[in-house]
């Protein structure tokens, strides 16, 4: 996992709450708008029902508080605000404790349409709205017991499933493929491109296969999982996880779809 980041969090005061500028409110609602329209004509309506639910403020930055209220309502989650970026055994600690992180800073307008680590409109507009539906906060739980209970060598391994499901997952609903995954819903160019672009490829979500295959957080990806619904996230909660990432490294890893370097997962 990437542990620098090139922006600077902001530190919430006593009362959990984070003053931000004028311009990064602005920047929020430069953001929340297009993305809004684009949600609705290309994602799961787990999350447009999500967002309905939230009723984000679309001219501000939400603060984690009055979202965390919201999210209790619904599923017992909350939402805190931390540093750019965490290692994994505290992402998974707080995922496991039903507290889902929430990276303090706003993306500059340089970056408006990819940033390739997750910022503060990545958080609440894309993550939260998924929270508020039972399976997928019930999943994020479960993915946080099970970090808490791998090795480390097995922590990268969990978030390659954790990223094609959450993060980039796809999922069928009525015969067609719609956007699961908070890094979908909250990206400008790659929602689309997961949809409709003929340079992805979109596969039968196989845990094995997401298991093995290597990702880029810097790139569009060359390859997304779909659900055929959500029974089938619900089922993973039902398998041996840990036992199929063992085997997993035991075969090892697909080749990658693309360029490797440095920051690849």
């Amino acid at each position: 996992m990437k542990t620098t980041s090139r922006y600077q969090a902001h530190q919430p005061d006593a009362l959990g709450l984070i003053p931000y500028s004028a311009e990064e409110d602005s920047v929020w609602q430069t953001l929340y708008r297009p993305q809004q329209r684009q949600a609705q004509r290309y994602c799961s309506r787990v999350f447009t029902d999500g967002l309905a639910t939230l009723a984000l403020a679309p001219d501000r930055i939400p603060q984690c508080a009055e979202v965390s209220q919201q999210l209790q309502q619904a599923t017992g989650w909350r939402v805190t605000p931390v540093p750019a970026l965490i290692p994994f055994d505290r992402f998974y600690q707080l995922l496991s404790s039903r507290i889902f992180p929430a990276a303090s800073f706003m993306r500059s307008r340089e970056e408006l349409e990819y940033l390739q680590e997750p910022d503060i409109f990545h958080e609440i507009f894309g993550h939260t709205p998924l929270l508020t539906h039972p399976d997928i906060a019930e999943f994020s739980h479960h993915i946080g017991v099970l970090g808490t209970q791998a090795r480390p060598q097995d922590h990268v391994w969990l978030a390659r499933l954790y990223w094609f499901t959450v993060e980039f997952g796809l999922i069928r609903e009525h015969g067609q493929i719609r956007a699961l995954g908070a890094g979908l819903a909250s990206s400008a160019s790659e929602l689309p491109y997961a949809i409709e672009s003929p340079l992805a490829e979109r596969q039968p979500f196989d845990l094995m296969n997401v298991l093995r295959t290597p990702y880029r957080i810097d790139i569009h990806q060359p390859l997304y999982f779909v659900l055929e619904g959500l029974d089938q996230l619900r089922a993973l909660i039902d398998t041996d996880i840990l036992a199929a990432i063992h085997d997993a490294q035991a075969l090892g890893l697909h080749p990658p779809r693309y360029t490797p370097k440095a920051t690849l997962n």
